[in-house]
Parts: C-alpha cells; structure tokens; sequence
C-alpha cells in the first residue's frame, strides 16, 4: 500500500462549474454544491510544504464532519455527506465577510496585543495583570474581516456594523451561535482531556437563513491545551502544552525557514513526516475521543472521484 500521501487532485467532472485550489483542500464547485476535497497538504507561515503529510487531510476532514453533525442542534450548517474519508460535499452558501473568532483563554494573537500593552481588543475592554494562558473572566468575541489583499485584520462588532458588513440583525445571531458552538466545543474538550483555548467559526447565508460553513473545532481552525497540567503550569510560569502542529513550525524555525523572502524550505525526511503523521492521528484521537482508522491509499484518487460520482449521481 502506498502512503504518499494526497498532494493534490486534477479530476474534471460533468455538471463541475468552478475549480478552487486552498492550501490545503480542493474546493470543486456545482450549480448548488461544494464537493471539498481535504489534501494531505501542509502549510506553514503561509507557505506549503513540497511534500504531503499521509492521513492528514482524513483526519481534518473527519474532525470536521463529526463536530459538524454534532452541533447541529446549535446551528445549521453546509454539511450535506461526507462520501469519502478526504471528502465533504454540501450546500453553496454566501459567506459573511467576517470570521468570529472567540477566546476563552490569551493566548496567541491576543496575548502579544496585551503584552505590547493593549487593553482593548476589537473594542473588547481586557482585565489587567493577565499572564499569558490565562483565563478570561467570561469569554470574548474578537472578529477579523478579510481584505481582499493582505491578512486578516481584527475588527470590532460596532465597526462590522456601522461599516454594514453585517446587519445588526445578523451579527447578534452570530454572535449567539458562535457563544453556543464555543460552549459546547470547550464540553467537548474536557471530556477528552483538552481546554478548548481559542477557535474561529465561519457563517453563510442561504436566502435568509444563517449557516454554519467551512470546517468546525479542527487543529486548524482552533488551539487547545492539555487539561492536565495546566494549572501547575501556570501557578509556575511554564509554558502550557498544546496540541497543535507548532512543533512542525518549530523544526522549520531550528531548520533557517520561516517564510521569509529568500529562505529556501528544508527539506523534510520521510522519518519525520511519518512522525508528523503520526502527531496528526495522535491529534484526532484526542480531540475525538475515537480510535483513528487509516483509509486505503492504494488508489486513493480513484477511491475519492468514485465516492464523488457515486454520491452525485454523475454518470
């Protein structure tokens, strides 16, 4: 069986109405559906790696599905199937403009704003003497609006409104469901021995009803910190573990790549691609609770454009 993992997909299929290549999935567009095709692709300080990570985008993909079907009694969402372990397919919704981010602890982005010395974040008021990893006393919304060019910037919920890049209407019940989706996902976590720290929620709309999009409590979408532990590590001022592909970014670091111009990607062993394989399975059991199964990659395109065709009645 071969395990090289799934760089990428070419398939054409009739009724197909758009191509979109991510940095990690292929998005293959019809009249009323996404059929999203989650690679083996990795990505770092914005770039992707030349090699693909074997089971990566199943566990992704699969992470995504389950929450997805779990919180539906939240929110509806996009979700229709998933026929293949690498494969999503649901409804086209019209995405907001926006991504909710929501934080329960500082950390990240958050906390190196409030060590620069900001108390104010997306119009947000932070408590002082915070320490990083710390909790928030109740947890805070903090958006950011993609430009059309350039990285996300943080925005407050006044400005999204004002500027009318949603209605009041609309982004009170953002607004609700992304405190509902973050509740239940910090649940989640602590049955499974994990502090949900941080996540961001993406929303649509289908004529006037709001819907859940894109992926859902994944590794790529959230930080999470190991539960135990975390308190003696932060009544000594140790950094908290956290289960995340960071330790990927750290070996590029040790290794001279960080995205910058000039700076030529290392390259990656097969033995340590197998080891981050093996992190991202490690990441799935935990974060699910469930036992991963590895998926058949002897003819993995084959296996995915026939879970397609089947699934679409394309003939």
């Amino acid at each position: 069986m071969s395990t090289l993992g799934l760089k990428e997909t070419h398939f054409s299929f009739p009724g197909q109405t758009a191509f979109y290549k991510g940095k990690v999935r292929d998005v293959y567009s019809f009249s009323d559906k996404l059929v999203m095709i989650a690679t083996d692709r990795i990505s770092a300080f914005d770039v992707v790696m030349p090699k693909p990570i074997p089971f990566k985008g199943q566990v992704l993909n699969q992470i995504a599905a389950k929450f997805l079907s779990e919180t539906l009694d939240i929110v509806p969402n996009w979700m229709l199937d998933s026929p293949d372990p690498n494969v999503t397919v649901g409804l086209k919704a019209e995405p907001f403009k926006v991504e909710m981010v929501i934080r329960g602890y500082i950390s990240g982005h958050a906390w190196r704003e409030y060590k620069a010395g900001k108390r104010i974040l997306c119009g947000e008021k932070l408590p002082e003497g915070l320490r990083e990893s710390d909790p928030f006393p109740t947890p805070i919304i903090t958006p950011s609006t993609k430009a059309d060019e350039g990285h996300d910037e943080d925005i407050s919920k006044e400005e999204i409104i004002s500027k009318g890049i949603v209605s009041k209407e609309d982004y009170e019940k953002l607004e609700f469901y992304t405190k509902a989706l973050y509740k239940r996902g910090a649940e989640t976590a602590a049955k499974n021995g994990l502090i949900l720290v941080d996540t961001k929620y993406e929303f649509g709309k289908i004529g006037n009803e709001i819907y859940l999009i894109d992926e859902v409590h994944t590794p790529d979408s959230s930080r999470y910190f190991y539960l135990d532990g975390y308190q003696e590590r932060q009544e000594k001022g140790e950094t908290q573990r956290q289960l995340s592909k960071e330790f990927v970014r750290q070996w590029l670091i040790e290794n001279g790549f960080q995205g910058k111009e000039g700076q030529k990607i290392p390259v990656m062993s097969e033995e340590f691609i197998e080891t981050i394989s093996a992190r991202y399975i490690e990441l799935y059991e935990k974060v699910t609770g469930e036992k991963f199964v590895k998926a058949d990659y002897s003819a993995i395109e084959q296996r995915i454009s026939s879970a397609i065709i089947d699934y679409l009645k394309i003939k």
